[in-house]
């Protein structure tokens, strides 16, 4: 690359900051029009800012740097490390017996879950959740049985929180709990920015007779602000193949299955 292109690179690429830090994201369609490059260059300035933790790739595009303590709308959410949710779900999904209670927590990986339970048509299976998102995902799915936790409605989530729905989810007991965090440190343990989230997944974690932690690789090592509860209750977590090996081999010393994939 020439020093002339080099510089017209990097001015595009601070552009491409600006408009993430103004907007909170970008697409790589906008940016073709915006900039008049081809798609691939688009891809290739999002990559490299990416790379540098400048920004996070999304489905589309990119988004601002996401801080572990703050909350986010599903539709961000669901936008980042779609390839890695995907496969997160899928694996989770393939523990679940026939006959079996499960408890799906609200989020972008259990939702992922919940769509492969879909396709899988197990029989017989009741599904304890508290996401709206994930009610409306297998409302009409022959063969699971739907409990919905209801009380304070979390718009941003699309959740129920709150002691109403602690107090309907204490009269439950299932199988397994499949809980997606926003921090998972090796220090606190499991973490996200809602104290009445982070309470109700107590709950969560108090009714199930196996705990799950369904994450990506992007939340390992992460602290939020409320901690939803201590390592011993934890039987495995289920990430991607992008996940951090000091942090998984720390987990298996512990005693903690780890799911890779």
């Amino acid at each position: 690359m020439t020093p002339k292109a080099r510089l017209l690179t990097e001015q595009r690429r601070r552009n491409v900051l600006d408009l993430v830090d103004q907007d909170g994201q970008v697409t790589v369609s906008d940016m073709v029009r915006r900039f008049s490059i081809s798609a691939v260059t688009v891809r290739n300035d999002l990559d490299a800012l990416a790379s540098i933790g400048a920004v996070v790739r999304s489905h589309g595009g990119a988004v601002r740097r996401l801080e572990a303590t703050q909350d986010y709308p599903l539709r961000t959410k669901e936008t980042l490390h779609r390839d890695e949710k995907i496969r997160i779900g899928k694996a989770a999904a393939e523990l679940v017996q026939p006959g079996e209670t499960i408890i799906l927590d609200s989020g972008t990986t259990t939702a992922e879950v919940a769509r492969h339970l879909k396709r899988m048509k197990n029989q017989s299976l009741t599904v304890i959740t508290n996401a709206l998102n994930i009610a409306v995902e297998l409302a009409d799915t022959p063969g699971i049985t739907l409990i919905m936790i209801g009380g304070l409605m979390r718009p941003i989530s699309c959740s129920f929180v709150g002691p109403q729905a602690e107090a309907m989810m204490n009269e439950f007991h299932a199988d397994r709990l499949f809980l997606a965090v926003d921090g998972f440190d090796l220090e606190n343990g499991l973490s996200t920015p809602d104290v009445l989230e982070a309470q109700l997944n107590n709950v969560m974690i108090r009714s199930a007779k196996e705990v799950n932690v369904v994450t990506d690789f992007s939340k390992l090592g992460r602290r939020s602000v409320s901690k939803i509860g201590p390592f011993d209750r934890i039987r495995r977590l289920i990430t991607d193949n992008r996940a951090a090996q000091e942090f998984t081999g720390e987990l298996r010393r512990k005693g903690i299955e780890v799911i890779e994939v």
